[in-house]
C-alpha cells in the first residue's frame, strides 16, 4: 500500500513538472516582441509587393494576402521582392439526388488553385515559387440566385484560405534565403 501511494505521488509529480515545463508566465495583455530573427522575417514580408490580378476571385486572394503581408498598411514604394499570382477556379457538383425524372446537384465545390512566383526586385532572380490548392463546399438549393450567392460565398472563403496558405509559403521561401 505504501509503495502504491509513493508510485502515484511520484507519477503525479512527474506529470505536474511536465505541465509546468510547457507553461510560460507573461501578463495576458502584454505586448509580444519577437526576437531579432522574428523581426527580420516580418521586415522581409513587409517588403513584398503583390502584382495586380484581373479576376474577382483572384482579387479576393490578393487583397487578403496584401493585408496579411502588411498588416493593413500600404504596400512599400520600393519593395525588395515582387510576388506574381496566377489564380484559377473550378466549380463542380459533388452530390446528386433524383428529383422527378432528372438528377439535380445538391452540393457544389469551388476549387481555387494559386500559383505564385517571388522575384528579387533588383536582380530579377526567382527567389521562390509554388502552388497551393483550396476546396470550399456549398449547398445548391433549388433557387438559382441562392446557388449563385452560395457559390460566391464559397469562393470568398476559399480565397481567404488560399491567401493564408500562400502567405505561409512565401514566409518559408524567404526564410530559406536567410539560411543560405
Amino acid at each position: 500500500m505504501n509503495a502504491t501511494i509513493r508510485a502515484l505521488a511520484l507519477a503525479g509529480s512527474g506529470l505536474l513538472l511536465m505541465i509546468a515545463a510547457g507553461c510560460t508566465v507573461r501578463p495576458m495583455l502584454a505586448e509580444y516582441t519577437p526576437g531579432a530573427a522574428g523581426q527580420e522575417a516580418a521586415a522581409e514580408l513587409h517588403s513584398v509587393s503583390v502584382a495586380p490580378v484581373s479576376t474577382r476571385f483572384a482579387q479576393q486572394v490578393r487583397n487578403h494576402l496584401v493585408f496579411l503581408l502588411h498588416g493593413g498598411a500600404s504596400e512599400p514604394a520600393k519593395p525588395d521582392y515582387k510576388l506574381d499570382l496566377t489564380i484559377s477556379r473550378g466549380v463542380g457538383s459533388s452530390v446528386q439526388i433524383q428529383r422527378g425524372s432528372e438528377n439535380e446537384p445538391t452540393a457544389g465545390t469551388v476549387t481555387l488553385t494559386g500559383r505564385y512566383r517571388i522575384t528579387d526586385s533588383v536582380t530579377g532572380k526567382e527567389v521562390g515559387n509554388g502552388t497551393q490548392r483550396v476546396y470550399a463546399f456549398f449547398d445548391r438549393p433549388p433557387q438559382e440566385f441562392a446557388v449563385l450567392r452560395a457559390q460566391r460565398d464559397a469562393e470568398d472563403r476559399a480565397a481567404r484560405e488560399l491567401a493564408e496558405f500562400i502567405h505561409l509559403a512565401v514566409a518559408q521561401d524567404l526564410a530559406r534565403l536567410d539560411v543560405r
